[in-house]
């Protein structure tokens, strides 16, 4: 009786000592689990959301007006309502306005005719993250990668996720370290019910022997089957995605100076975008047209216009196309373009000294690299520039760029962002089979003056005209069927 009552004893103590230490455990996982990092993780989906659904609209600073007005201090201004107010705005703002209520048509007599898009689809999570984004954006505490961008004139840095390795590998050990803990007092429990037993002689198993059972092992096996699995599963979803996706050109083409500060329409050069499935990189001869001209670049001088001039046989001094260039031995072609470049130098400083001799020398083999580039094995300079591609979709989705650009009147900035704005052209959107569909969900389809749809026209004007919807959006002339993107 006496060894038995002891027995019970120690029994009561291991359950005891295993209550405490799961107790210490779980508190521990509570503390790895600190609320700043769930914040984060809300500003930065808040800011994918934002830029993805309301950045073509409202203003990146959340303090000036765009197209809509400025957001900073939304929540405070809608103060006076429900949350539910706010959030059913956001979703559709027209349902509110027709509903009479104060606070939307206050906003639709300030900005009307502009209509705010409808986003029926956002969740209260999805809408409450945008909100503390602009909040934290307006007032300048955003974690750091929910940063809201450079400054004006430049690129704005991709949505970012946050980096939670930290975090889960704080999880594993922890998680880690319970596994051992409760291999342990199962192990001492088998012990003492061996002893109880009579079971002799009794054996307490070791660390070692634990890590290395059976089911320990069919575990591990297990979870890297399993972690094995996400991964891959996790990076063929990634394929071809690049957000932010920023490449060095051969030659250093700034968008904000042609398109920007020039005004080019975006057509001019990618001509295709219109009348095509491809935008297609416009060739030389199209950069000619207007360099034939424009000899000397405002930022990098003949440095980059050189690199042109040598891929077509352009002699810049003669305004002439050199004959039979592409037979042409490229110590001639060295000593062509340096001796452009040279009297471009001497014009402006008056002589050719050890600078200009430098420079003269630099541009040359700037123009070996970006034309020759000996990654290319036997490639000469004469021919095409080998632009690197930035947008990339994958074989089995079909896109085309004139069912957009023409039928569907879709700005080039929807999906390629302020192109106008980027030194370097940068990937703005996701491109992402969700993003496309979001977008076919939430744009109208422009009805007048476009032939393509007048099939459509006449039943959908009359149910808008009956009150029966308050627009066409292009799932409803189905812009969500598989077929369409996929066959």
């Amino acid at each position: 009786m006496t060894c038995r009552y002891s027995n019970k004893i120690k029994v009561s103590m291991i359950h005891r000592g295993l209550k405490t230490r799961i107790m210490l455990l779980l508190l521990a996982a509570a503390l790895a689990l600190p609320a700043v990092a769930q914040d984060e993780a809300a500003i930065n989906a808040g800011k994918t959301l934002f830029r993805n659904n309301c950045a073509a609209c409202h203003n990146k600073d959340m303090k000036n007006d765009l197209t809509g007005p400025a957001l900073g201090g939304t929540q405070e201004r809608w103060a006076s309502y429900p949350q539910e107010d706010l959030y059913s705005w956001i979703r559709n703002s027209s349902a509110l306005i027709n509903a009479g209520h104060p606070r939307a048509t206050e906003l639709w007599n300030k900005w009307k005719p502009t209509a705010m898009t409808a986003f029926p689809n956002l969740t209260d999570e999805e809408i409450a993250n945008i909100l503390a984004y602009i909040k934290c954006t307006y007032e300048g505490n955003c974690p750091g990668a929910a940063a809201a961008g450079g400054p004006a004139g430049q690129p704005v840095a991709p949505p970012a996720k946050p980096d939670n390795r930290l975090l889960y590998l704080a999880l594993f050990g922890i998680l880690a370290v319970l596994a051992l803990v409760l291999a342990r007092v199962l192990s001492n429990l088998n012990y003492m019910i061996q002893v109880k037993e009579g079971n002799a002689p009794a054996h307490r198993r070791t660390l070692v022997e634990t890590l290395t059972s059976k089911g320990v092992i069919a575990f591990v096996i297990f979870a890297l089957i399993v972690l094995g699995g996400y991964t891959t599963v996790n990076n063929a979803i990634k394929l071809g995605r690049q957000q932010g996706y920023q490449p060095e050109q051969p030659i250093k083409f700034s968008h904000a100076t042609h398109s920007g500060l020039q005004k080019i329409d975006c057509q001019y050069c990618h001509d295709g975008a219109r009348r095509s499935k491809q935008s297609v990189i416009p060739a030389a001869n199209t950069c000619m047209n207007c360099h034939k001209a424009v000899k000397v670049g405002s930022q990098y001088g003949t440095a980059e216009l050189t690199k042109i001039y040598a891929s077509v046989g352009y002699d810049p001094t003669t305004d002439k196309y050199v004959p039979n260039y592409d037979q042409m031995p490229e110590a001639d072609i060295e000593k062509l373009y340096k001796q452009w470049i040279a009297d471009t130098y001497v014009k402006e400083k008056g002589t050719l000294d050890a600078d200009g001799e430098q420079l003269v020398q630099d541009q040359w083999d700037g123009i070996v690299k970006a034309l020759k580039n000996p990654e290319n094995g036997d490639r000469k300079i004469q021919g095409p520039i080998e632009w690197v591609r930035i947008h990339n979709l994958p074989d089995h989705a079909y896109f085309n760029h004139a069912q957009h650009v023409s039928v569907g009147q879709v700005a080039c900035q929807t999906c390629h962002g302020k192109v106008e704005e980027m030194e370097v052209v940068q990937q703005f959107a996701p491109l992402s089979m969700g993003w496309c569909i979001n977008c076919h969900r939430q744009t109208e389809v422009k009805f007048a003056d476009n032939a393509y749809y007048k099939s459509y026209y006449a039943r959908y004007h009359e149910e808008m005209a009956a009150g029966k919807r308050s627009k066409v959006t292009v799932e409803d002339i189905g812009g969500l069927e598989c077929q369409k993107c996929h066959y």
